[in-house]
């Protein structure tokens, strides 16, 4: 484990708290403050489906440490901000909706108690909502950083339509909040394979698992068939005429061409509608989690990103 920094505690400089939406669901937040008058700027991460803010804290306090303000948050239902699904472990939600309408009203008190300009930092389930919340103009970001972006399923084998309408039946067929893959043979425990789909970097990944044991509230499975139904629905609707070409803000997408969980063509496509985007494909040398890989290459992610920053901070 690194020397320098710590992966297993929560940052000194960090705090833990809630922000609770409109309708009063807590949602759990975790904020590096920076003196007044002298950030750089501000930047709010949203992790994936399944995550969990403490797989991100290496590379959030990295920001901090450069002057940033940051603030990253769970998605309700998941993690630290409760469930929505029959169990514990198994995630869902109504519609991705429901998790866009919380990104504005959290921007909108975020944003009116930090520093700009402004960046929405995201990964995977993250950053789909994110591009989708700033398309539709929910919220109005000064750039976009996004990690391996869910645009598109790597295991649609057919095209998004045929895909959806059979997700569509599935819910149909049974509780929508019912898991929609198979998670173990171990009962509570990831598929050993796991790691393959996500890193190269074991000690990270061992991280995460050390995560789960320490803060058993973390841990999550499977998404549910109406996660699934809707995860398509939103994927297929940002693809709508006109919507993509409509974000005006400076795009950074970090992707491989080597995941095995989002389709990267979904991510070639969307990069070719965005009017200011540069996107960069790590290839075999990365899984999913590009800011959790190895030392190489997260050193290169971490220096792309840190010069986009700049450049949004005007430095």
């Amino acid at each position: 484990m690194s020397q320098e920094f710590d992966r297993r505690s929560i940052p000194p400089a960090a705090q833990e708290g809630l922000w609770h939406a409109p309708d009063g669901h807590p949602v759990r937040r975790i904020d590096w403050p920076v003196p007044s008058g002298e950030a750089k700027g501000s930047l709010l991460f949203l992790p994936g489906r399944g995550d969990f803010y403490e797989k991100y804290l290496e590379t959030l306090d990295h920001w901090h440490g450069l002057g940033w303000r940051v603030t990253a948050v769970d998605w309700r239902g998941q993690a630290g901000s409760g469930r929505l699904g029959l169990d514990a472990v198994t995630g869902h939600i109504d519609d991705f909706a429901t998790w866009t309408e919380d990104l504005a009203a959290l921007w909108k008190d975020w944003k009116g108690e930090t520093p700009g300009p402004h960046v929405l930092a995201a990964h995977s389930m993250g950053g789909h909502l994110s591009l989708r919340a700033t398309a539709e103009r929910a919220v109005d970001p000064d750039a976009l950083l996004l990690s391996a972006p869910m645009l598109g399923f790597t295991a649609s084998v057919l095209p998004d339509a045929v895909m959806h309408a059979a997700a569509r039946v599935m819910k149909a067929l049974g509780d929508p909040r019912r898991p929609a893959w198979k998670w173990s043979e171990k009962p509570g425990q990831p598929p050993e394979a796991r790691v393959h789909l996500l890193t190269h970097d074991r000690e990270r990944y061992a991280d995460e698992l050390w995560w789960r044991e320490a803060r058993p509230e973390l841990v999550m499975g499977p998404g549910s068939w109406g996660w699934v139904e809707r995860a398509y629905a939103s994927m297929r609707g940002l693809f709508a005429p006109g919507l993509l070409e409509g974000v005006w803000q400076p795009v950074l997408i970090l992707a491989t061409d080597n995941d095995k969980l989002v389709g990267f063509k979904a991510i070639e496509r969307a990069a070719a509608r965005l009017p200011d985007v540069r996107l960069i494909d790590f290839g075999k040398r990365a899984h999913h989690e590009i800011l959790r890989e190895e030392d190489g290459v997260r050193g290169e992610a971490l220096a792309a990103a840190d010069a986009f920053l700049a450049q949004v901070a005007g430095g």
